[in-house]
Parts: structure tokens; C-alpha cells; sequence
């Protein structure tokens, strides 16, 4: 069975230099072996060509036969890696906590511990006839949510 630490070593290869970085790698047990890379400005098709290319030129099919699947982490997919966070600051997110809230927000800021979902709350302020909406910065560890991923909209 190929090694998921090999392939891993062969796409950091093939990374350096590139704005990519690399979301995932997974092997089934039938040796099918999926690569998802991301780009801030979106994955291109050729690119992954050429990713595929060079992973199969470092593999030998001799030794061991494999499926090799390499495509971009997919837009309104869950984040896997910080660096998805970095990317989508100061963008419409959602997230889905582990108490089974479900937020929209703007994702204002994201380090390697946490990140704070900016989302608007209605407020009555005291004398005032009608609520108004104002921003509430809600601070996550990673921990504390499901998931996080980029909201599509078709404004």
C-alpha cells in the first residue's frame, strides 16, 4: 500500500513555490488515493493535471498499484486546514457549533488556536421604537465547532 507520508512528501515537493497548499490526502484501503489542494484565487484544472503527473512520476505502478484523484478542496466544502481560514477573512462563513448552532457571519480573523465570527444581532436600545442591528464578535476555538465553510451567494 502506498504511504500517505510519501505522497505528502511528494506534493510538499511539487508545492514549493506555489501559492497552493495542500487541504488533504487520504488512501482507502483499495489504495485510492485522493489529493485536495486550494489556492487563494481557486484551484485550475491544469494544475492539477500537473500535480497528478508528478505524483504518478515519483510513484511506481510496478510496486504497487493505485487510483490517483487530485482535485481542489471544493467551494462550500467544511475547512480542513488553517490556512482555508486565513484565506476567507473578511468573507461570509458558516458555521456549525457542537451545541447545534447553526451561525452566519464574517469570518473577521483566524490564528492556529481560534477565530472570531462577526455576526449582526438585533438590539432594542432603551427609549427606541424598533430594534436595530448591530455586530457582535463571537470568539471559537476549533474545537467548539463542526464545522466552518465559505457561504456562495449569488448577490
Amino acid at each position: 500500500m502506498v504511504e500517505k507520508k510519501t505522497v505528502c512528501q511528494i506534493v510538499d515537493e511539487w508545492l514549493e513555490g506555489k501559492d497552493y497548499f495542500l487541504v488533504e490526502v487520504a488512501i482507502g484501503p483499495d489504495n485510492k488515493i485522493v489529493v485536495e489542494i486550494d489556492h487563494k484565487e481557486g484551484v485550475w484544472i491544469e494544475d492539477c493535471v500537473d500535480l497528478s503527473r508528478y505524483i504518478e512520476s515519483r510513484l511506481n505502478r510496478d510496486q504497487e498499484d493505485y487510483e490517483l484523484e487530485v482535485g481542489s478542496a471544493g467551494i462550500g466544502q467544511p475547512f480542513k486546514v488553517l490556512q482555508q481560514y486565513l484565506i476567507h477573512v473578511g468573507e461570509e462563513v458558516e458555521v456549525l457549533t457542537k451545541d447545534g448552532r447553526k451561525l452566519h457571519g464574517v469570518l473577521k480573523d483566524a490564528d492556529a488556536e481560534r477565530f472570531t465570527l462577526t455576526v449582526q444581532k438585533k438590539v432594542k436600545e432603551e427609549g427606541a421604537k424598533r430594534p436595530k442591528m448591530v455586530d457582535e464578535d463571537l470568539p471559537f476555538s476549533y474545537d467548539d465547532v463542526k464545522y466552518t465553510k465559505y457561504v456562495i451567494s449569488f448577490k
